[in-house]
């Protein structure tokens, strides 16, 4: 075989690319090793694109857990089965319908009165909520002593209560979604995107440099890695002004190119937004935790009133039988 013919026909090949086809050909000869002095991006550059890389990643991990905000039931137990009477109508309406009711069947009712709208919330305080109502009007319905039984109107009070620290839940949730979830994944598909699509034309605009360099230099694919001693006094000889006037071009769109990349990485880098919106995470998250420590600190009272009152009637009950 001619081996010194194959070669010159692999560089009459590549001198009739377009710019596209001289690119991928430039990639494939350095993926085989065949690339001579390939051009080299800077320190600071490459610095940068780990920065990129690494807060891109930062934003993956991140919006993969939080996305969970977007659903509804992802404290759900999954081993609950509520009906669809139980998610009919919330524990307020519930509580207001039964407090007007003044017979067991009446009461019964009012447990499973049609959805006056959409089915109710399936959080996991929400669920505590209507199992407790549903344990304290079994209590109530089974109490034949004199006055309330005292477990049952706990139960009730706590109901209501559960019911208010989910619908701050959903409220946080809702919050997350607007003002961090919307925010990182704007960064993340936007911001993050446009520094992504720089660098490709970093990476487009090196390789038609180097290809530009190597078709001047009349360099291609060597055979066993040998080139013949025409091919390295090819290379010694000096650029024609075409082939010098060719590779300043190419040198020009590399560096601007690469200037441009640079900027856009900065911008993302130094965007304000990531931290702001973490910010309000933390701020909808407070809020939530907040409002289920006052539901829940008003309503303590309440049962410990009732405790130590049930705890004096069975004292007193234990006396008397003594």
């Amino acid at each position: 075989m001619d081996f010194k013919n194959l070669g010159k026909n692999f560089s009459d090949f590549s001198a009739s690319l377009t710019p596209s086809a001289s690119r991928i050909f430039q990639f494939t000869k350095e993926q085989f090793g065949q690339a001579e002095d390939k051009t080299q991006l800077p320190p600071d550059y490459i610095d940068l694109e780990k920065k990129v890389d690494a807060l891109k990643q930062a934003h993956q991990k991140m919006i993969a857990v939080t996305s969970q905000y977007s659903n509804e039931a992802y404290d759900y137990p999954p081993n609950i089965k509520e009906t669809f009477q139980d998610l009919g109508r919330t524990v307020s309406e519930k509580v207001s319908l039964l407090s007007s009711a003044t017979t067991t069947a009446e009461a019964q009712a009012a447990l499973i009165a049609p959805p006056s709208a959409k089915p109710q919330p399936k959080t996991f305080s929400h669920a505590v909520a209507r199992a407790s109502l549903a344990s304290s009007q079994l209590l109530h319905q089974n109490h034949t002593g004199a006055g309330e039984d005292p477990l049952a109107t706990a139960l009730e009070k706590y109901a209501v209560t559960m019911e208010r620290v989910g619908e701050s839940r959903l409220a946080q949730d809702s919050q997350i979604q607007s003002s961090f979830l919307a925010g990182w994944n704007t960064t993340l598909n936007t911001n993050l995107n446009f520094a992504t699509r720089a660098r490709k034309n970093v990476e487009r605009s090196r390789l038609s440099l180097d290809a530009v360099k190597a078709h001047a230099k009349g360099t291609t694919f060597k055979l066993g890695g040998q080139g013949s001693r025409a091919d390295q006094h090819h290379e010694e000889q000096e650029l024609s002004p075409e082939a010098q006037e060719e590779i300043e071009k190419a040198e020009d769109e590399f560096v601007t190119q690469t200037e441009e990349a640079v900027g856009v990485m900065k911008n993302v880098l130094d965007s304000p937004e990531p931290l702001r919106n973490l910010s309000e995470l933390i701020a909808a998250q407070i809020e939530y935790h907040k409002k289920a420590y006052e539901a829940l600190s008003e309503l303590a009272p309440i049962v410990d009133g009732l405790q130590t009152e049930q705890e004096a009637s069975y004292r007193k009950s234990r006396e008397e039988a003594s």
